[in-house]
């Protein structure tokens, strides 16, 4: 089995045209779309989505995934957030009054491009995110349900700055959703920013069948709550490991690209390039 490497196109750049030639060069094969120039996917007309689809389509991309903000919000009568992570919003500076306008638009969207997957967060991390899960869970029964309307797969991320933060989290979450077509986003690397040993321990914590999707980045720990993110392979979460571990359980989806390392000359596209020549090699 092999599996297939996308990337999130801005992590190349946020100039659709310059980072789908460079993904090109780099032999990726998905495309996951979150901020197109200046603007949040969420935010295109209907006319650049358009351009957008035929962009992707003319150099045989895949669309896998729309990487929208959907809940990356502060939660109404929650605790109090928990101020240790950076808020990265891409974009985005919806509220939670705009989570029901933003998920139809997602959805449209996704049907309009043929992306199967809408990724979604599970709110701003409070100091106390179990006291968050019930209304996590809620969110995530609506957008399944209205999703499924649309044989579309919501696929959780855990982030370090959200109240899902671990395979741990997810694992308790997620058989409480109880939707077939919700699932996880796993992302190794903010698993481990959470204090969590990705892999194989969290890992190991989450049923196969219950991941959709895994987000590739790289990161050692500075100090407790800060990364610093480098090459795929070359840091701190065993991606060896883990995709030895993907492969042998039957994972048959993407693997894709979320830099986040400026590289070694501070230049974005050069870094997402050495990764996906990192990844490639680790997947040989």
């Amino acid at each position: 089995m092999k599996l297939r490497i996308a990337a999130i196109t801005d992590e190349f750049s946020p100039d659709l045209p310059t980072a789908l030639d460079a993904m090109q060069n780099a032999a990726l094969t998905g495309v996951e779309l979150r901020v197109i120039g200046s603007k949040n996917i969420l935010d295109l007309d209907d006319r650049e989505l358009e351009q957008v689809r035929d962009l992707v389509r003319a150099r045989g991309f895949e669309i896998v995934s729309i990487a929208s903000p959907l809940l990356k919000c502060v939660l109404p009568n929650a605790p109090a957030l928990d101020q240790r992570f950076q808020h990265d919003v891409f974009a985005s500076k919806h509220t939670f009054d705009d989570q029901d306008r933003l998920a139809a638009r997602a959805f449209a969207i996704a049907r309009m491009l043929g992306a199967r997957i809408v990724r979604v967060f599970s709110y701003w991390r409070t100091m106390e995110p179990e006291k968050t899960h019930e209304a996590v869970i809620a969110a995530l029964h609506k957008l399944g349900d209205t999703a499924a309307e649309h044989n579309l797969i919501i696929g959780l991320e855990n982030e370090h700055a959200c109240n899902i933060s671990t395979g741990a989290d997810a694992a308790a979450i997620l058989p409480r959703v109880g939707r077939s077509n919700v699932k996880l986003v796993w992302d190794p690397a903010n698993a481990f920013v959470s204090g969590e040993k990705a892999f194989p321990d969290g890992y190991r914590k989450l049923p196969p069948d219950s991941i959709v999707h895994v987000h590739a980045k790289d990161c050692r720990m500075k100090d407790a709550h800060t990364p610093e993110w480098g090459a795929v392979g070359d840091m701190d979460v065993n991606w060896k490991g883990q995709i030895a571990a993907l492969l042998a359980d039957g994972y048959n989806g993407w693997i894709s690209l979320e830099t986040h390392w400026t590289g070694p000359h501070g230049n974005k596209l050069e870094a997402s390039t050495i990764c996906a020549q990192r990844l490639h090699a680790l997947l040989s």
